[in-house]
């Protein structure tokens, strides 16, 4: 728990957590690719000389000499002095390996169309499409953005970038027009790449308008100078001539022959953008040589991956980090199989995800407990219809994911004996912190557990002291990882301030934390700022405040994240209308704001519920009580409300609303 100052509160063990620890069964630890626990301490020991050790299993144009640059913190550089190309470790090293003919990727349509496509095709299609964008002027250091359904053309079109020392901006394709703009105007991209739509819950959802929509905005004038679309649904959409490009007719005039050039391993690789406090989206920015080395290591170490036998599925899609790192760079680098699956899991059943393992035998499954929440709802009759009986680990991420959620995830999915990552990391760590290993670990229901080797993770107070074991603190990476964002876009001061200001020696996550009383595990608390965790998408009050805002007829908008029993966190929005205003009548409101909302930012922040209220709970400083409407917004009882202004104003929201 944590109250309004951000102080997180001591926990015993909390209600609803399982005493019980499952070990590694001894088949399992037998065959591990970490079976042997001194890697923790020697990584301890050397985390300098264990990162090395890791970079080496890349392929570099030019070997670095030089491990880690600490010397102007808080800004890193790792192997600075080494050259490689992302891409080819991806793809060319495996082809030149022998491994041409493995299955890189099996795509699943949410139609049911399906491609399998091998490395030495993969490679094919991504130097044709890296000669396309050079005809378009593309060069390194230059930024692409990406505005994509789950379809292979997306991972093609996110490597054809990095082969060429470009930096792409992956935008996922459900934010609005506006969200767009914002982030291809923060990056100056001068292209982007989008689809005329993809297939969404049984229909198709056009992607192309929006793109069309954020370049219109704001009088029209952009840094964009070319639209490539990829033609998926098939859509009446509209084409600006000379600017936008069919890709199937461009991408004929070129060949599969293209040289893979090395680039410095802290040459930008891709800007991310996430929620931020302010309302203004966070432009996260992951270099390549120390980016790749972590996403890949981890990838293998904590799936346990065996590249030759496995077949892996991460459900996330390529618009968020973890399909970054755990779609495309983290697997393709380790020349794994996986499955891509454009759509939901309800469609056209809430059979289709296990229809999906049972149909390409996957060994290794990785989603979010929001996912497992939701199939836990329709109960365990449907998964039981399908064979999973290849599933041999599963993976966790997101947010923190309750015992019951992983124990129904351990027996239905698992059948009881595949071990259960949960795997705790954000888009600014660049690849998993905390996690088991599933070789070593006695996992435990509900907690991330142990730091990666390599990594110093520490839970401390606000005066930055370690707490004890058994307290809960504030979660802090103490010391340089490869995989770390390296600046927030154009704004070092922000960079500084939002990460390294409360504690100058330590990376501040924002997460808090508590021990365990036993063996010192790390437990999640959720986000002591406010910034919200919905179905494991971060989403900042501040944006969504200032979408409802900009409505005319709101006056005062205040939003909290609710607790959701399957999303983790919900959005719910106390909001004052103007008392002049005529345009919303109370009763109507909430249904306009949620449209509002969706339209200005995108669907996935539409709020649970908005409370239209006459008043705000405030202090005598004018500064909003959160806390208390997040009591409310909960069910629970409210809080201390001494510092108010009005303290009858909570008494009065009470009056007026009923918490379903």
């Amino acid at each position: 728990m944590t109250d309004q100052s951000g102080t997180i509160e001591s926990h015993p063990l909390r209600a609803g957590e399982d005493p019980t620890t499952y070990p590694p069964t001894a088949e399992f630890r037998e065959q591990a690719n970490i079976n042997d626990p001194s890697i923790y301490w020697r990584a301890a020991e050397d985390p300098e000389g264990y990162w090395a050790e890791q970079a080496q299993k890349l392929s570099w144009t030019k070997p670095f000499t030089e491990i880690l640059d600490w010397s102007n913190p808080p800004f890193a550089k790792w192997f600075q002095d080494g050259e490689l190309n992302v891409a080819a470790n991806c793809l060319d090293r495996h082809v030149q390996a022998g491994l041409g003919d493995r299955v890189a990727i099996h795509f699943e349509g949410e139609p049911g169309d399906t491609r399998s496509i091998t490395y030495a095709e993969l490679t094919h299609e991504v130097k044709r499409a890296a000669n396309m964008l050079t005809s378009l002027g593309v060069e390194p250091g230059d930024r692409v953005a990406i505005y994509m359904p789950m379809i292979p053309e997306t991972v093609i079109a996110m490597l054809a970038v990095a082969r060429l020392g470009a930096a792409h901006s992956v935008v996922f394709g459900g934010f609005s027009a506006e969200s767009l703009r914002a982030r291809i105007d923060d990056a100056q991209a001068e292209i982007v790449i989008t689809a005329d739509g993809g297939f969404r819950k049984g229909r198709a959802s056009a992607l192309k308008p929006t793109v069309d929509d954020a370049l219109a905005l704001h009088g029209g004038g952009s840094s964009v100078q070319k639209v490539l679309v990829v033609e998926r649904t098939k859509n009446d959409i509209s084409m600006t001539e000379g600017r936008d490009l069919w890709w199937h007719e461009e991408i004929t005039a070129y060949d599969g022959e293209h040289e893979a050039k090395g680039f410095p391993a802290e040459n930008p690789l891709f800007i991310l953008y996430t929620s931020g406090t302010t309302g203004r989206p966070k432009g996260i920015l992951h270099t390549s040589g120390g980016y790749l080395t972590q996403a890949s290591t981890t990838h293998r170490d904590v799936f346990d991956l065996k590249p030759e036998t496995d077949v892996y599925w991460c459900t996330a899609d390529v618009g968020w980090i973890t399909g970054h790192s755990y779609v495309v760079y983290g697997p393709l680098a380790n020349g794994a199989t996986q499955v891509m699956y454009e759509g939901t899991p309800e469609t056209p059943d809430w059979g289709r995800w296990w229809s999906i393992i049972q149909k390409y035998g996957v060994t290794i499954f990785y989603t979010a407990p929001t996912a497992i929440r939701a199939c836990m709802k329709v109960g365990r009759q449907v998964p039981e219809q399908y064979d999973l009986s290849s599933i041999r680990v599963l993976g966790s991420v997101g947010e923190p994911i309750n015992p019951e959620a992983w124990r129904w995830y351990h027996e239905v999915i698992g059948a009881g004996t595949a071990p259960i990552v949960d795997t705790w990391w954000q888009t600014e760590t660049g690849a998993i912190m905390i996690a088991a290993l599933p070789g070593l670990t006695s996992l435990k229901p509900g907690s991330a557990q142990v730091a990666q080797p390599g990594i110093r993770v520490n839970v401390v107070n606000d005066a930055g002291e370690r707490v004890e074991r058994g307290q809960g603190g504030l979660l802090t990476i103490q010391r340089p990882w490869p995989s770390m964002v390296r600046n927030i876009w154009g704004d070092p001061e922000r960079f500084i301030e939002t990460y390294w200001e409360k504690f100058g020696d330590m990376y501040f996550a924002g997460d808090g934390a508590r021990v365990d009383d036993d063996d010192g595990d790390v437990w999640l608390l959720g986000r002591v700022d406010d910034v919200m965790n919905v179905s494991g998408h971060r989403l900042s009050t501040a944006e969504i405040e200032s979408a409802l805002v900009e409505h005319n007829s709101v006056a005062e908008a205040a939003v909290v994240g609710a607790t959701d029993e399957t999303t983790g966190q919900a959005v719910v929005a106390f909001c004052v209308l103007k008392s002049q205003q005529t345009a919303l009548t109370p009763e109507d409101a909430e249904a306009a704001l949620k449209a509002h909302v969706a339209a200005q930012i995108g669907a996935i922040a539409r709020p649970r519920q908005i409370l239209i209220v006459t008043e705000l709970p405030k202090t005598r400083s004018g500064k909003i009580m959160r806390r208390l409407l997040k009591d409310v917004a909960d069910g629970k009882e409210v809080g201390d409300t001494t510092t108010l202004a009005d303290t009858r104003v909570m008494s009065t929201i009470q009056e007026q609303i009923r918490v379903p």
